[in-house]
């Protein structure tokens, strides 16, 4: 008698936004979709991580998994295509020197300093997100609503500064947008009369809906936007994206050591403790990510995006070897290591 399929683990996934660098995501989640001993039974997302999880969850309700990595290679492929043409490309010095950053590119140059001096606002409409064509290509939202992956996206309300989450049957091309708007670049996306920026001001991604709402009891945080950097920014540039960098992680960082905290919690009729203290944490990142500059950010070359990809698969490969196992058993994620830095901090 034939011995019996094992069910598949159940998975959530916490998705960092980070523009081009989402194509190490991509990579991360087509590596994972490979492995059918897990289930992605919910997703939070912000940004670019937010696209990413609507194209996932988009391809698993039309179809499966297979479905799923051909809709994330269309995706990114369309988001390489839309900037062949755009006048932010490396210069012919980083080109040859092999640099994937935008620093010497002119048009880079002068934004980075306008963005100080001018406002979206003052071009009128034109001033459009170019990847509203392409997910209004990709995802077919009414089928995404009806699928079974749990999405949470995340958008920052302007006037509030609070996070808003946004569930399943809520998403819409809006939405995606609204989690990707980086206020320098483009005009508040209103929904419902509200306008929103970029998610990542208030969660990047924002953790307890995983927590609270899906029954999986392991999360694994694909990191794309660095915490820690040894070197001290000097340059205006530099210090900007630090500064950059760091409020983006704050949330995040917050809600991990509250998960940390409640875990220690011992007392058995405090339901949200248990919940917390439920969880197992893993984590995917690269070093590589330090390494890169903030200006490739906005790199869409489908030589640097399948660079990131191919990273982000092996990333995701190199994690599943050392701590396959461990999903279902144990955390991989030193959470507790996240309270002894603040203890030593303050």
């Amino acid at each position: 008698m034939p011995a019996k399929a094992l069910k598949p683990l159940p998975i959530d996934l916490a998705l960092q936004g980070g523009g081009a660098h989402g194509a190490f995501t991509w990579g991360v989640l087509d590596r994972l979709l490979d492995e059918s001993r897990f289930e992605i039974e919910g997703i939070s997302g912000t940004s670019a991580g937010a696209m990413n999880a609507a194209v996932l969850a988009c391809g698993l309700a039309r179809g499966d998994r297979s479905q799923a990595q051909a809709l994330l290679g269309d995706f990114w492929r369309q988001v390489s295509d839309a900037a062949r043409f755009s006048p932010l490309q490396r210069s012919p010095v980083d080109r040859w020197l092999g640099n994937w950053t935008l620093d010497n590119n002119p048009l880079f140059v002068m934004m980075d300093l306008g963005a100080r001096l001018v406002s979206p606002y003052d071009f009128g409409s034109i001033a459009g997100n170019p990847l509203k064509k392409i997910l209004d290509e990709v995802i077919d939202f009414p089928c995404l609503a009806q699928g079974p992956v749990k999405l949470f996206i995340t958008a920052t309300n302007v006037h509030t500064g609070q996070g808003r989450v946004f569930r399943r049957d809520e998403i819409s091309t809006q939405v995606l947008l609204a989690s990707a708007c980086l206020p320098t670049l483009y005009q508040a996306v209103e929904i419902d009369g509200v306008p929103y920026w970029d998610g990542g001001f208030a969660g990047n991604p924002t953790m307890t809906p995983l927590v609270r709402e899906c029954e999986s009891n392991d999360t694994i945080l694909v990191q794309i936007n660095p915490v820690v950097r040894k070197s001290t920014p000097r340059s205006a540039r530099e210090i900007a994206s630090r500064v950059n960098e760091i409020s983006f992680n704050a949330t995040l960082l917050k809600e991990l050591r509250m998960m940390a905290l409640l875990r220690q919690v011992v007392d058995p009729g405090n339901a949200e403790a248990r919940l917390w203290q439920a969880m197992r944490m893993h984590r995917i990142s690269s070093e590589l990510m330090v390494e890169l500059g903030h200006s490739s950010k906005l790199n869409a070359e489908w030589d640097f995006l399948r660079m990131l990809r191919d990273a982000g698969r092996e990333s995701a490969d190199r994690f599943l070897a050392d701590h396959g196992d461990d999903i279902g058993q144990r955390c991989t994620f030193d959470l507790d290591g996240l309270i002894d830095e603040s203890i030593e901090e303050n």
